[in-house]
């Protein structure tokens, strides 16, 4: 399948400028309507008052999150402006050179038109994060499914695989906890992501992810196949509506393991956090003391029931209107097949890969670019925002 990136776009060699600077105005307004510039233009006052706000650091990640958010829809509306404009001058000097016989100038309006494609190429990647939490910070969770020892050693992988895409992105990653696997792997294992569009760049990973090779543990040299949960919520912080109840919740302490416990093998400083009534656990141990751990489970705990609660409630609009949702777990929505052939390929918008260690090593662009495209195809479709 070809990278989603193709689609509809202006071809860099221009055969036809009067078509091109068409079709380019037809995405620019539709980059225009997914971006609600409208609504932006009313964030964007808000976030420069804030921005001037002599307290805003007291909060420093308030700070990060005012000055990331400023300085991007800042970057559009430039970049907005500036394409219509390329566009405009484009035309007029096709005119020119056409009344002038000037192939010079012609060609110069042609090279216009490219790059102008090539600069709303971005510009639709951006359209694409539309979602109301998309430009929030994001829980990454990865826990080995079925499949034993070789589901813990793909649990593994695919941690690995995400930490190098996410390092590669400019991402702030942070591992909260980390359960190994008796032989190899992991049990499961817990990031919280920062950065610009950081949960609407993980959403398209949330699902169970299918191994299929030939077993590294078995003597034999079998084909076997592996799954993994990966799990993906908005870290809305402080600012998770939910109230728990302490009656609702087991609370365990232990000991820190791996990478990022600050007290192994000393005190109980991990916190372990069950909510009885819907089974949801978190686990920190990445802070310095329990206390911290306690705090950061909780709020890892709160964003966790929010999404549940965002789910629940989409269930039960599909179900009004006779629909079959997109289930969040226990769902396979990607493969990865390195025997008897090699292919990474999507469940939900065919794209697929033959290089598969490529993925695995972080190569992930085009299926978080083909997922955000499904996704607004679904949204244009169903009139949903996620």
């Amino acid at each position: 399948m070809a990278g989603p990136s193709e689609r509809d776009k202006v071809a860099t060699e221009v055969t036809d400028p009067k078509e091109a600077i068409a079709t380019l105005r037809e995405r620019l307004a539709e980059a225009r309507r997914f971006l609600d510039l409208e609504t932006k233009e009313k964030e964007l006052a808000e976030l420069r008052e804030r921005a001037a706000s002599p307290d805003l650091w007291n909060d420093p990640d308030e700070a990060r999150q005012v000055s990331q958010k400023l300085s991007r829809y800042e970057q559009i509306f430039e970049t907005v402006g500036d394409l219509a404009q390329k566009i405009d001058d484009a035309e007029v000097l096709l005119e020119l050179a056409a009344e002038a016989d000037d192939p010079e100038s012609r060609q110069e309006a042609i090279d216009q038109l490219g790059e102008a494609s090539r600069v709303l190429d971005r510009l639709e990647l951006e359209s694409l994060y539309f979602g109301e939490y998309d430009e929030q910070d994001a829980i990454l969770s990865v826990h080995a499914g079925a499949g034993g020892v070789d589901a813990h050693d793909w649990a593994e992988m695919l941690a690995r695989m995400y930490q190098r895409y996410l390092t590669d992105k400019g991402f702030q990653v942070t591992v909260e906890e980390v359960t190994p696997g008796e032989e190899a792997g992991i049990k499961s294992v817990t990031m919280t992501v920062r950065g610009d569009h950081a949960y609407g760049t993980l959403e398209s990973e949330r699902g169970v992810h299918r191994l299929v090779r030939i077993s590294p543990f078995d003597a034999n040299a079998r084909r076997h196949t592996s799954f993994a949960g990966v799990d993906v919520v908005p870290d809305l912080g402080e600012a998770a509506e939910v109230e728990i109840d302490e009656d609702d919740l087991r609370i365990d302490t232990y000991r820190s393991q791996g990478a990022g416990g600050q007290h192994v093998n000393k005190s109980d400083t991990a916190v372990r956090i069950t909510h009885l009534p819907t089974g949801i656990v978190v686990q920190c141990q990445n802070e310095r003391s329990q206390l911290q751990n306690k705090n950061r489970a909780m709020q890892m705990l709160k964003a966790k029931l929010a999404e549940l609660a965002r789910q629940e409630h989409q269930a039960q609009i599909d179900s009004i209107r006779g629909e079959q949702g997109e289930a969040a777990w226990g769902r396979q929505v990607r493969s990865y097949v390195l025997q008897p052939y090699q292919l990474v390929k999507d469940l939900r918008t065919d794209y697929e890969v033959g290089n598969v260690q490529g993925v695995l090593d972080g190569d992930l662009d085009g299926f978080v670019e083909a997922y955000l495209r499904w996704r607004r195809a679904q949204h244009e479709a169903t009139g949903d925002s996620n």
